[in-house]
């Protein structure tokens, strides 16, 4: 006799099966009214994998209080980052005058945190901006660059996910590895020379610049109509100096260091420094700079000069500096105009104790120029040094800011400033002086200078 299970029976069987069949799908510990987690926006990865770790990090651009703050005006901390960076303008004056923001929505080649970010100098048709960041550690990954790119592309959202977020996982390096690196070959003969700095070690966590004053290797006066310089990954800056004072001169190919290994000062290499005049120098790890058609620079028969190589390392393995410079030449009879070095020096610097005061000097023109190149030199209390025209149309204008006593800007004028005859160039210096005692004009690193120094060409 066949048994039939009641209609509510079955179907609570039905029930507790279906019941059991759910559970044994879900995994162990999982809660079934969870909600889904949120995904972090675009911009909160770039500032926890990219910005954090790597930019706003003590000495850079962590607060106002960073030793390079003045230089670049950026922090780049999470409360502050996007308002600093979205729509804003860069203190760096190339940038600046080729039209760029820190980060220009939707315009990753007009926004300047692609190219600091970005080695590979192609991307930004030559133009210097700049050393590479994050100086003195390793580079950011293709992947990394590429999420950058295009988070910048997509408009810089301060909200939501916009970029494909397993870029941030990519290993791939975006410069080649320090073993293949390749420096510039020598000029074919005839053409111009090199010189060379043989690479050398930069211990962790440190910064090295040091000088090797070396022979040109020029037998007649050569007239250098180009410049190309190229260094290893991780220089900050490097300068050719001529020297003011031929007498007493550093000797040959011995490497000086300006600090020792326990970051002291080494006062013979900075009491050298006073006899520099600039010839050359770049903030990029590659230039290649021509002067105006039928102008030159002219170095007299067997020259010397100091080469002057700066490398920040701050990670924890050594790395390798190393630089190339070639001087190409043209022949004198190519040559219109001698390109003439600039050394307008301020010798009347009265800097009282505990005191922070702007002292300006005025250097007028005896015939008209075409200004080309400007930087600036001072010693530890100069804050700011600013350069203005003075006469003419563009009377009071500003044309040059340096906030960085050691490692002044280097500005090149894609247009050259011109000054009539009895226009000037007016150097306008604030020194702050927190010591105790009155400071002037002297070589030694406790006495102060105040020098425009750059390239310009006499009409």
């Amino acid at each position: 006799m066949q048994r039939h299970l009641h209609p509510f029976k079955l179907s609570l069987l039905g029930a507790l099966g279906l019941g059991l069949l759910v559970a044994s799908c879900q995994k162990s510990g999982e809660d079934p009214d969870a909600q889904p987690k949120p995904v972090a926006s675009s911009l909160d990865q770039l500032q926890r994998r990219i910005l954090t770790p790597t930019c706003a990090v003590s000495g850079c651009h962590s607060s106002e209080s960073d030793p390079t703050f003045n230089q670049h005006h950026l922090v780049l901390t999470a409360n502050v980052a996007y308002k600093n960076l979205v729509s804003a303008e860069p203190s760096n004056s190339t940038a600046k005058a080729n039209g760029l923001l820190r980060v220009k929505p939707f315009a990753a080649l007009e926004s300047l945190l692609y190219h600091k970010l970005n080695t590979a100098a192609s991307h930004h048709s030559g133009a210097n901006y700049g050393n590479p960041m994050p100086l003195g550690k390793e580079p950011l990954t293709v992947g990394q660059i590429e999420f950058v790119r295009r988070w910048i592309e997509a408009g810089a959202p301060k909200e939501g996910a916009v970029v494909d977020s397993t870029l941030l996982d990519d290993k791939t390096p975006s410069t080649p590895v320090t073993g293949n690196f390749e420096g510039l070959p020598v000029p074919a003969a005839g053409t111009g020379l090199q010189m060379k700095l043989d690479p050398f070690t930069i211990i962790p966590n440190f910064e090295r610049e040091l000088f090797i004053r070396k022979t040109i290797g020029n037998t007649q006066d050569m007239y250098v109509n180009r410049f190309e310089v190229k260094m290893r990954p991780n220089s900050h800056h490097f300068v050719l100096y001529n020297f003011r004072n031929n007498q007493n001169l550093p000797a040959m190919n011995e490497v000086r260091d300006l600090r020792n290994s326990d970051n002291t000062l080494n006062l013979l290499t900075a009491l050298s420094m006073q006899n520099h005049v600039y010839f050359i120098g770049v903030q990029a790890p590659y230039i290649d700079y021509a002067f105006p058609e039928g102008t030159a620079l002219l170095i007299p028969a067997n020259a010397t000069m100091d080469m002057n190589s700066h490398y920040v390392n701050k990670t924890t393995a050594s790395i390798t500096g190393e630089v190339f410079v070639n001087l190409y030449t043209t022949e004198k009879a190519k040559v219109k105009s001698v390109v003439k070095t600039m050394d307008f020096n301020n010798t009347d610097l009265p800097i009282p104790a505990k005191t922070r005061v702007t002292l300006s000097k005025t250097f007028v023109m005896s015939k008209p120029v075409k200004v080309l190149v400007l930087t600036s030199h001072t010693h530890k209390l100069g804050e700011k040094f600013v350069v203005k025209i003075k006469g003419g149309a563009r009377d009071g204008e500003v044309i040059y800011t340096s906030t960085d006593w050691e490692h002044p800007d280097i500005k090149t004028f894609t247009t050259p400033i011109l000054l009539a005859k009895g226009d000037a160039l007016v150097s306008e210096i604030t020194y702050n002086n927190t010591t105790s005692k009155d400071v002037n004009f002297g070589l030694t690193s406790d006495d102060e200078m105040g020098i425009i120094f750059g390239y310009y060409l006499e009409e």
